[in-house]
């Protein structure tokens, strides 16, 4: 059982009941030391960071508890037990991107002087698995759709255009839209997925157009695009989601994302960006990380259950059957498979959502 807030487990106090296997997780528990100081079965008791005097860390332990100490030394807080917010990724950006937490993390992520010791190691391992569990909770009993595209999509271009017209259509439908998080086509599906009603998205598109790339500078690009946000409002439940890495650390998040699951595993961000597509995944026009992605859920189309595929939808034939001939490859891998009638090329972003409809809850996980 893992807890995260403090009136659940000032509840489960109250009733005297067990703590043995409970996880409690970046609570204040110094806001109810008497009822734990009370307390002396607590083996099987995990506290993970949080706030906890000397006193009763020692009465804890003693009493069987296992805790982790809260971490100074990290840019972030590897006990999280929520997804990130763009405002929280780009504090400060009016001092330069530099000097964000995004930044930041991704600066520690990448210091030489830390390669290979264990305690980062750990460290970063504890907040991947942190995310995990606030992204599940966040999509659990959610239909999501995964948009991959390149990030090399320009604001203001016709193909950001569409990008963005798509997201705002799947989410019309009831779908979580979920992408990598970057900037270009993700960003465009995340922003589609964010706004409110089809007149927001067409003020949004030429007020983002001012700034078209995160290139040479992420602070201007960002700032226009936390402007725009500020404007969309935050629709509950959440329909855009980002899934991002500090592995690409050079790629920003993108702001539209509503919520960020932000990772510094970028092979477990890629197998859980896959996995949770409930709904099928959609694919922009791309390059070399399109494509890696593409036959990665064609990996588990491939082998899964039946009545465990989800849809396949790639946008532009000419993009994947000339520029880069996927498509030929897949309907081959498909052959006497049930993934093969979940395989479709089409040019029109309008044809998608229906494709979308019917699609399985299950997570092809592998």
């Amino acid at each position: 059982m893992e807890i995260e807030d403090l009136a659940t487990l000032t509840a489960l106090l109250d009733e005297g009941r067990s703590l043995h296997g409970v996880r409690v997780q970046g609570i204040d528990l110094d806001l109810c030391t008497d009822r734990l100081l009370a307390r002396s079965d607590l083996h099987g008791l995990v506290v993970l960071g949080g706030a906890t005097s000397p006193a009763l860390a020692q009465h804890l332990v003693g009493a069987g508890a296992v805790v982790f100490p809260a971490v100074h030394d990290s840019p972030v807080d590897v006990y999280r037990s929520r997804l990130y917010t763009p405002e929280e990724l780009y504090a400060g950006i009016a001092r330069g991107y530099d000097q964000t937490p995004d930044a930041l993390a991704y600066a520690w992520s990448q210091d030489a002087t830390l390669v290979g010791d264990p305690y980062v190691a750990v460290l970063r391992s504890l907040h991947d698995d942190s995310m995990e569990d606030a992204l599940d909770d966040l999509l659990a009993d959610r239909r999501v759709v995964g948009v991959m595209g390149g990030h090399g999509v320009d604001r203001g271009t016709a193909r950001y255009a569409e990008a963005a017209r798509l997201g705002r259509a799947l989410a019309a439908y009831g779908l979580v839209v979920a992408t990598g998080g970057g900037p270009g086509a993700m960003e465009a599906a995340n922003l589609g997925a964010a706004c409110p009603d089809d007149a927001a998205l067409d003020e949004a598109l030429p007020r983002l157009a001012d700034v078209p790339s995160f290139r040479p500078e992420v602070t201007p690009w960002a700032r226009v695009a936390l402007q725009v946000r500020e404007g969309l409002g935050s629709p509950d439940p959440v329909t855009s989601v980002g899934i991002p890495t500090w592995f690409y650390g050079h790629e920003p998040p993108n702001p539209f994302a509503q919520a960020i699951a932000k990772f510094f595993s970028n092979a477990l961000r890629e197998d859980l960006l896959l996995a949770r597509c409930t709904a099928g995944v959609v694919v922009l026009p791309g390059a070399a990380g399109t494509v890696q992605e593409v036959f990665q859920l064609t990996t588990r189309l491939y082998y899964a259950a039946r009545g465990e595929t989800v849809p396949l939808v790639l946008v532009g034939r000419e993009h994947w059957t000339e520029t880069l001939p996927v498509w030929p490859l897949l309907q081959a891998l498909g052959r006497d498979r049930e993934m093969a009638d979940r395989l479709h090329l089409v040019d029109d972003i309008a044809d998608v959502p229906d494709l979308l409809q019917g699609s399985s809850t299950t997570p092809l996980r592998g």
